[in-house]
């Protein structure tokens, strides 16, 4: 019997195309872990409110100090991904994540309890940059924006599993069960990544050239404050301001601005949010064939215009529902063209840090942006809710007009 065999060209294709999907399914697996650890307390936060013996402001400081933390850690965490290699540094994080979530199951004390969150909040810091730093690397470029679209529905996915998961292992072993047996899943992806994933992500040493170019503090100084970089963290900041009023303000203004039921409302949520899954994967797409600046600004242009129209018009059920599942859709298809923006504008082996530095301006945006939709709902102003939504997309797309000049080595 005759054996067969790919071409040498075609065989050399399907091992790199192969050794692409092992990155971005290691990548992936471990964003999915972190975004199921971001969500693993508000399902269950009456329960542990309870088991303290704590106010909802007192429990609250347990997620503030957790996104501090991680505020704090991520810069640096991108730099070490830089100096040491990605596995090495999500590794370390996916341990001390898991770790941090068993033992805030175990104690007795709340203050030790906010300080575990804490520990938490700093291992969560990783993913971003040791994630983008590993796919900006290792993916081929002509497969790279399909790869960061995955990356960032595998995040989406392990937010959405979070909160029926902790509600059913709640419900059979306890919060403090929950919180331990969730950690198993990150220890166990910790634990592969440490023994098998070398091969998969193995350590790069950046060029003796380019750790010599400049002092590593000021070169990263100046890195990090160069125009290009600066506007892609704003537009991170901006881009979250439109995520943050839309999931989490959006039923409630509907509800106030509009006089839906609560029910409508949140049907149009859940629209929102699967609109975005489908459109973060269908995004992944196009990239490469057309401008990730071009297809940026067009996605953000149909938000800004479906949230005026929700701020300033007046819509019934189906208005609230076509309007923000097709601000999900169009939001969802300009992240993988975002992240491709921000990859066109850094250094070789600099990724780590500038993706650690720019997804900061996420926590920024999570930190002011529910004191002002707050108060916009406070003062009888639901419909700015949605102005202010189409206010920060339209600001953004003035960063990607200015963003988008590659930063010189060095």
């Amino acid at each position: 019997m005759t054996e067969t065999h790919l071409p040498r060209d075609e065989a050399s294709v399907a091992q790199a195309r192969a050794a692409d999907l092992r990155v971005v399914m290691a990548v992936s697996a471990a964003h999915f872990v972190s975004h199921y650890y971001i969500l693993a307390l508000p399902p269950v936060f009456e329960m542990v409110r309870a088991s303290f013996q704590v106010s909802y402001t007192e429990l609250g400081l347990a997620l503030v100090v957790f996104n501090v933390a991680c505020a704090a850690g991520q810069t640096p965490a991108g730099v070490l991904a830089d100096r040491i290699g990605a596995r090495r540094v999500l590794v370390a994080g996916l341990a001390l994540g898991a770790l941090a979530l068993a033992a805030a199951g175990l104690v007795s004390s709340f203050l030790l309890f906010v300080v575990l969150f804490g520990l938490g909040g700093l291992a969560n810091a990783v993913y971003h940059p040791a994630d983008y730093a590993a796919l900006s690397e290792r993916i081929a470029p002509e497969r790279i924006g399909r790869a960061y679209a995955i990356h960032t529905f595998a995040g989406m996915m392990g937010g959405a599993v979070a909160p029926p998961l902790m509600l059913f292992l709640d419900s059979q072993i306890g919060w403090r069960g929950a919180f331990a047996a969730s950690a198993l899943p990150g220890l166990a992806l910790a634990a592969w990544l440490a023994l098998a994933g070398r091969t998969i992500l193995p350590v790069t040493p950046r060029p003796a050239a380019a750790r010599g170019a400049a002092p590593e503090a000021s070169g990263s100084v100046r890195l990090l404050t160069s125009p290009p970089i600066l506007l892609n963290f704003v537009f991170f900041a901006l881009f979250a301001v439109f995520q943050l009023g839309l999931q989490t303000y959006s039923a409630v203004a509907l509800v106030a601005a509009h006089g839906l039921p609560l029910a409508a409302a949140s049907l149009a949520l859940t629209a929102y949010l699967l609109a975005s899954a489908i459109g973060v994967l269908a995004g992944g797409l196009p990239v490469g064939r057309i401008s990730p600046a071009v297809l940026t600004i067009a996605g953000m242009l149909v938000v800004a215009a479906c949230t005026v129209a929700l701020g300033i018009g007046t819509v019934g059920t189906l208005g609230a529902v076509l309007l923000l599942g097709l601000a999900g859709l169009a939001g969802g298809m300009t992240m993988p063209a975002r992240d491709m923006i921000v990859r066109a504008v850094t250094p070789p082996g600099t990724f780590g840090k500038v993706f650690g530095f720019v997804t900061t301006g996420f926590n920024l945006a999570g930190v002011l942006g529910p004191l002002l939709f707050g108060l916009l709902m406070d003062h009888g102003r639901p419909g700015g809710v949605f102005l202010v939504v189409a206010g920060a997309c339209l600001l953004s797309i003035l960063t990607v007009l200015g963003g988008r000049k590659p930063v010189a080595a060095g």
